[in-house]
């Protein structure tokens, strides 16, 4: 199985802590998110790992130089707009593997998380934490009384109908059929020049269209936060470093 993660980003809100360098070179404990996640992917059997970098490309490919595993690097020229044209890099991957891993690089995790999600029966999932502080910012995963997604992301419709939801934690697992589907969707927003969506909205149109063919796994419990804000980096530090297994 191959990895996509999306690692384009300028990281502009998190203040004193941007040291002009991409929010996936932050660290913790002396070790980069990325090469966090490159570990992990490792530990979990990933043949291969396709990063899809923007801002300073640079520092990332050379930050990485000694991975012991296949990395693959496309970089997005167009980083400053939405994030659906860093999820269109990897089209190659969405149009041709059985199967792949989509995630975000500037999440701080338990490596169980991305074990749960690899070895999950699920064929299309996403991971869901139901012990979030709600707000804005989180994308949601509302989920219906029947067990099915019926809606995701930041903002929840008024009325909207569902039992319970929870917080993405922005890892992906998806088969040949959707990562199709998915660039079908991409292509259409690119067509309408609406290149300033944000990649999750891409998903959002096709578990809306194919509800049927997604999954979740539920990994409340597990430590992991998103780093976006300065008050991330130092609840990282306090509460979630402490709690990881291995990382």
């Amino acid at each position: 199985m191959k990895a996509i993660i999306l690692a384009a980003g300028t990281g502009n809100r998190l203040g004193k802590y941007s040291d002009n360098k991409p929010k996936s070179l932050l660290e913790f404990n002396g070790k980069s998110l990325l090469k966090r996640h490159i570990e992990i992917l490792k530990s979990q059997d990933i043949e291969s790992i396709t990063i899809v970098t923007g801002f300073e490309s640079k520092m990332i490919i050379e930050h990485l130089d000694d991975s012991q595993i296949p990395i693959h690097y496309i970089i997005n020229e167009r980083y400053t707009e939405g994030s659906i044209l860093s999820l269109e890099c990897a089209r190659k991957i969405l149009l041709n593997e059985p199967e792949f891993i989509l995630m975000d690089a500037d999440v701080l995790y338990d490596s169980r998380i991305m074990s749960c999600l690899i070895n999950t029966k699920i064929k299309n999932c996403l991971l869901l934490d139901r012990n979030f502080i709600d707000g804005e910012e989180p994308v949601k995963i509302c989920v219906d009384k029947n067990g099915n997604i019926n809606e995701f992301g930041k903002v929840i419709p008024n009325k909207h109908d569902y039992d319970f939801y929870g917080e993405s934690v922005g890892f992906f697992k998806f088969d040949n059929y959707i990562g199709n589907e998915l660039v079908s969707i991409i292509d259409d927003y690119i067509a309408k020049e609406e290149n300033e969506m944000p990649y999750e909205e891409v998903i959002r149109n096709s578990v809306l269209k194919s509800p049927e063919k997604f999954g979740f796994e539920d990994i409340s419990g597990i430590p992991w936060i998103e780093i976006d804000f300065p008050e991330d980096i130092e609840r990282a530090h306090r509460e979630i470093i402490p709690k990881l297994s291995k990382t």
